[in-house]
């Protein structure tokens, strides 16, 4: 539960499944479902996972596996993808799991889509087409689509270029924007569209992004908006990485630099965003070393 993959993921099993389903973040078993809808057993399809979640003592029996299947004609068992200890693994499991079985529920990831009849490539409509579609890397039209809304909404003065195909800070931040004139914070104002953001956006429904205050230029300056988890993972790179290293180094906490701070993420940027969580008195998880929405603020306040 404390210790990270190359990838920026945790090494537990809500971590695999956030790996696994591309959320970007790592999430915990009282999350997960948040990002999914309840599905039955007899629609139990590869991808799907089996979630445990125990609110009165969330370390004592929570679980969660991915469905890879039925291993039987009976549907008594099936092969289920997980991380337990000590490693991640593939085996066939009784359902819905070797303990506390019944207390297992069937989940669907929310962004999922199907393909149309025949295989042929959907065009852009007003259809969330998943988490994955939109952060670092994505490369689509979706991008497209989303920053064409976002303008439409208020938010031109976000892109200098595009906006898209490539996904970019400016999308981020004019997606956050959009976000907080919604009145959301937290997860919900991450800068990522998720379904409800990606629905207002397509709908016109919602507050359109406001314009600027004096002085104000987009996402340039000290006060410049969280720009999402996704940002400071291993082997991204980022004008945000290089803007919270400079603050860092600012505040005092850039011991663990030999050369930098630069744009792309390193481990002695983790390493310093760590020293600088423990500094607020956050120990466990709240001092992994990865900036989320309160470090971010506290850094640059």
């Amino acid at each position: 539960m404390s210790t990270y993959w190359s990838d920026g993921y945790r090494q537990d099993c809500s971590g695999f499944v956030s790996m696994a389903w591309n959320l970007g973040t790592n999430e915990w078993t009282g999350s997960l479902s948040s990002y999914a809808v309840r599905i039955t057993k007899s629609q139990l399809q590869p991808g799907d996972i089996l979630l445990f979640h125990n609110p009165a003592n969330p370390e004592r029996g929570s679980h969660v596996t991915i469905f890879g299947g039925w291993a039987n004609a009976s549907r008594t068992q099936y092969t289920a993808y997980e991380q337990a200890r000590p490693y991640a693994r593939k085996q066939t499991t009784p359902y819905a799991y070797w303990s506390n079985g019944s207390r297992y529920l069937a989940y669907r990831y929310k962004g999922l889509k199907e393909g149309p009849p025949g295989g042929s490539e959907p065009g852009t409509g007003t259809r969330y087409p998943g988490a994955g579609s939109f952060g670092p890397g994505a490369d689509n039209k979706y991008v497209t689509q989303l920053g064409k809304a976002l303008v439409g909404r208020g938010g031109a003065r976000f892109y200098t270029s595009g906006p898209g195909p490539r996904w970019s800070d400016a999308d981020r931040g004019a997606t956050q924007a959009f976000q907080r004139a919604q009145g959301w914070t937290g997860r919900d104002a991450d800068g990522l569209p998720g379904p409800a953001t990606w629905s207002y956006l397509m709908s016109g429904k919602g507050r359109d992004i406001p314009r600027a205050g004096p002085g104000a230029g987009g996402t340039q300056g000290k006060a410049a908006a969280y720009p999402g988890r996704g940002v400071f993972r291993p082997g991204q790179s980022s004008p945000s990485i290089e803007r919270l290293g400079r603050q860092l180094v600012k505040k005092g906490f850039g011991k663990h630099y030999t050369q930098g701070p630069g744009p792309s993420w390193s481990e002695s940027d983790r390493r310093n965003v760590e020293a600088f969580q423990r500094a607020q008195g956050w120990r466990g998880a709240a001092a992994d070393g990865y900036p989320g929405p309160e470090t971010w603020r506290r850094l640059f306040s």
